[in-house]
């Protein structure tokens, strides 16, 4: 509701009507309701949608609309001819509207509007706000859904990070699938007559993505199982002739040695067979 500083001026211009005695509720109440609570009995968010709040809607335009100033308490009532003045924005209304009335009334203040008045326009909004929820939920319930809507809605429920994954590791049995998928069907809305299909369906895709997973995952070790298996054939091959341990020599000889290992500087030659020994080790493990 408006706070009471958004009446601060209006106060003080009308303090002098509290010399007239003490406010009448009833009649203010009468008098801000010609202004806040038109058509009232039809549309009970009235007062929250012309002296409320914007997000509570349009007031209602219907030919059955008929201000209250139309009563027997006309004369503490807003016009018809001064309603044409009032501002359409509830907040500048409900300040319009207190102005009015304080002229009206004798022996009000602004306290007295938001003491008596700003509960009534409280308990419009909470209407109003039930009245949108209730607009929404039939929207939602009577919008009328097809298998394939239902089945897209359903699947990317169930696919999400709050239930099965997209690999679904987490549904791998069916009494988890099952717990994940009465929770996606409560969610879907007007989608009841399709669940059993759905159900089935997502099951079949369930067990190809899983089929699937560890068909992919079998491939990955088999293709390190060969590889190792033949980086292990190629490694016993070169124990038996030598070569891998060899080549080590000639290496060490022509990038270590400053005489390349030639037949007069035999101490480089013992050097490098010493330096390229761990082959002769590994081979002996290989075998």
């Amino acid at each position: 509701m408006k706070p009471r500083l958004l009446f601060f001026l209006v106060g003080v211009l009308f303090v002098p009507n509290t010399m007239f005695g003490a406010c009448s509720v009833a009649n203010l109440t009468r008098c801000l309701d010609s202004a806040c609570a038109i058509n009232i009995g039809a549309n009970p968010a009235a007062r929250c949608q012309y002296c409320g709040v914007s997000s509570a809607g349009e007031p209602s335009k219907s030919t059955a609309m008929k201000s209250i100033s139309a009563g027997a308490s006309a004369k503490y009532n807003i016009s018809d001819k001064e309603l044409k003045k009032a501002p359409k924005d509830p907040g500048e209304r409900y300040v319009w509207a207190t102005e009015q009335c304080l002229k009206k009334v004798s022996g009000c203040t602004p306290d007295d509007v938001t003491d008596n008045y700003d509960k009534l326009i409280e308990q419009s909004c909470t209407a109003a706000g039930i009245s949108a929820q209730m607009a929404s939920l039939s929207k939602k319930v009577n919008t009328a859904k097809t298998k394939t809507s239902c089945s897209n809605e359903i699947s990317a429920c169930i696919i999400s990070d709050k239930h099965c994954l997209a690999d679904y590791t987490k549904c791998k049995t069916d009494s988890e699938f099952d717990k994940m998928f009465s929770d996606c069907s409560i969610a879907s809305v007007g989608c009841d007559s399709f669940l059993a299909d759905i159900r089935s369906s997502l099951i079949t895709t369930r067990d190809t993505t899983i089929k699937n997973a560890d068909r992919i995952l079998q491939m990955i070790v088999s293709a390190y199982q060969n590889a190792r298996s033949e980086r292990l054939a190629l490694a016993q091959q070169s124990c038996k002739d030598d070569s891998e341990k060899q080549s080590c020599i000639s290496r060490v000889c022509n990038h270590n040695m400053r005489y390349k290992c030639d037949e007069s500087h035999e101490y480089e030659i013992t050097l490098a067979n010493e330096l390229c020994k761990f082959y002769d080790i590994a081979c002996t493990r290989l075998k």
